[in-house]
């Protein structure tokens, strides 16, 4: 099942305003595609990471492979925006689906954790009626979900990379889709489970 397939599939069983909003894409009439523009935001943490330099390590192979599923799965996704962190981490995840789409990401500065999220957000507005892509991090992601009005929920786990958190914003309403992505997720060494896995993978 494809990217796009799913977002339709789950996201308009999961609320009626969405429905309306998409058939609203669909029509000719381009004052309605105006009036009702649908923005799904497509969030991930960062690809696997080395050890080293600790301050801003590179991916690992295993974390490049991942960045190239990522683009794989969005292959059909039109994205209209990249969005990722300063870290070489976020970038090199971000890279793949950039350049898929001929893309300048745009990258967001780091902060406390509420205005780096509020950030997010402003930077998601600017691109209403998009496919926008976000790269973040493990104690960030959740953070970004809840600032566009999707579920607030305890941090990701350390080995938890595969996630793939779609959020659907229409009618002013957001509706979350979790799926997974890429290779399988590392072993879970420290004993996490303040996060649920996501099951859907697309």
């Amino acid at each position: 099942m494809s990217f796009r397939s799913l977002i339709a599939g789950v996201a308009l069983a999961a609320t009626p305003l969405l429905t309306n909003a998409q058939a609203h894409q669909h029509e000719d009439n381009s004052h309605a595609k105006m009036e009702h523009p649908v923005t799904i935001v497509v969030i991930v943490r960062h690809a696997e990471k080395a050890a080293e330099p600790a301050n801003d390590p590179p991916l690992t192979a295993v974390g490049t492979e991942r960045a190239k599923a990522l683009a794989a799965t969005l292959k059909d996704s039109k994205v209209g925006a990249v969005l990722h962190t300063p870290t070489t981490r976020t970038r090199d995840t971000a890279r793949p689906v950039a350049e898929l789409f001929g893309l300048t990401p745009q990258v967001l500065p780091l902060g406390p954790a509420t205005t780096h999220a509020d950030a997010v957000a402003a930077a998601v507005k600017e691109h209403v009626g998009k496919t926008v892509v976000v790269v973040g991090h493990s104690n960030t992601i959740m953070n970004y979900i809840a600032a566009l009005g999707g579920p607030r929920r305890g941090e990701l786990c350390d080995h938890q990379y595969d996630g793939l958190y779609t959020v659907v914003i229409a009618h002013g309403e957001a509706t979350l889709v979790e799926g997974r992505y890429g290779p399988p997720n590392p072993a879970d060494t420290q004993g996490c489970g303040t996060m649920t896995t996501p099951t859907m993978r697309p």
